[in-house]
């Protein structure tokens, strides 16, 4: 059933919408964007099951077909080089994608883990954003999948992104990678399993990230922060919308306690410095928020940015919106100073 009102509320229930407030406005470029995924139709997703919601219109079919509209290219950014391949995991091979940059290295990387609740998405719906950081901070981009749920619970998704990780760490060499300056980077559910993959790595004992680039992160489990109040009846993400991703990854009760999960409350201490990223107009925002707070509490350096006027998934949707382009490069600003610093470091060890 399609929906002929504007995309505030194409998910929310009855209930959550008498309770909820009003989103707050969204600039010109991002009520575009929403518009079109409104033309796209599409259903609430709390009425389907996971493989129909995986052939829903994402917001990434909105930004193209806002550039369609446009009459402009639909070619997606360029890089030097993107190289598809899989690597062994705990679960079977896991698919990756390396993009790297001009020039001639041995280049920074970036781990990227996309994002999509745990439960949707794949390498192509998350292309853009790993060509944009790839070129604005001159790193080779790993960008990594991971099995999904409901087929493969938590903590799947958090192993293979682990395993990614180990991956990248034992082959950079081979894709023109320096192994001494590898970050970690992820948006919604993947900036939570990014961070979960810092936490994995200290307790085993592993050389960290040299820096976290985090995306309106899953912080953990409270879906009654003052943002999922504001935004429970948003687009193109809500509470209805995170109460079905967390019914599908999260099977067990004792899950929504994992530190991997609930971040907010896990021992934050040794973290890598971190850069969060939020949008006004997204049930995560608080969430991301307080996980910069709690990081700074253990000690951890933290560079903090909310976007007013934007929604959730904005970081992706450069080509037809400022905001992102400056998300993208904020970040990247970032993740280069990361670079540089491990640089100097090196230099003083010898």
């Amino acid at each position: 059933m399609k929906t002929t009102k504007p995309l505030v509320a194409i998910e929310a229930s009855t209930s959550i919408l008498c309770a909820a407030q009003s989103p707050p406005k969204a600039k010109k470029q991002m009520q575009a964007v929403l518009d079109q995924l409104q033309k796209l139709g599409g259903q609430s997703i709390a009425s389907l099951m996971p493989e129909e919601v995986r052939k829903q219109p994402s917001p990434t079919d909105a930004v193209k077909a806002l550039l369609q509209s446009q009459g402009k290219s639909l070619a997606a950014e360029p890089v030097a080089s993107v190289k598809d391949q899989t690597i062994p995991g705990a679960g079977g091979e896991i698919p990756i994608r390396i993009y790297t940059p001009e020039g001639a290295g041995p280049f920074p990387v970036i781990l990227y883990v996309h994002g999509g609740g745990w439960v949707i998405a794949d390498l192509d719906t998350y292309d853009s954003s790993p060509r944009a950081l790839a070129n604005a901070a001159k790193a080779v981009v790993v960008s990594t999948h991971y099995r999904l749920a409901p087929e493969h619970p938590f903590p799947a998704s958090h192993e293979d992104t682990f395993s990614a990780y180990k991956w990248v760490r034992e082959n950079a060499g081979s894709f023109n990678g320096d192994q001494s300056r590898i970050v970690i980077a992820g948006d919604r559910a993947a900036g939570n399993m990014a961070t979960a993959i810092s936490l994995m790595a200290r307790e085993q004992n592993l050389p960290m990230p040299v820096h976290q680039l985090l995306v309106y992160p899953v912080a953990g489990t409270d879906m009654n922060t003052p943002s999922f109040i504001k935004n429970a009846n948003a687009g193109p993400l809500n509470k209805a919308m995170m109460e079905w991703f967390a019914k599908h990854e999260l099977k067990k009760p004792q899950d929504k306690l994992d530190p991997r999960i609930d971040l907010a409350n896990a021992d934050l201490r040794g973290l890598p410095p971190t850069t969060i990223i939020t949008a006004e107009i997204d049930p995560l925002r608080s969430g991301g928020r307080m996980l910069a707070d709690k990081l700074k509490a253990a000690g951890v350096k933290v560079n903090y940015k909310n976007h007013d006027g934007v929604t959730h998934e904005f970081f992706g949707m450069g080509a037809v919106l400022d905001e992102a382009k400056e998300a993208v490069e904020f970040g990247a600003r970032d993740l280069k100073n990361s670079f540089t610093t491990t640089e100097h470091q090196l230099v003083r060890e010898k």
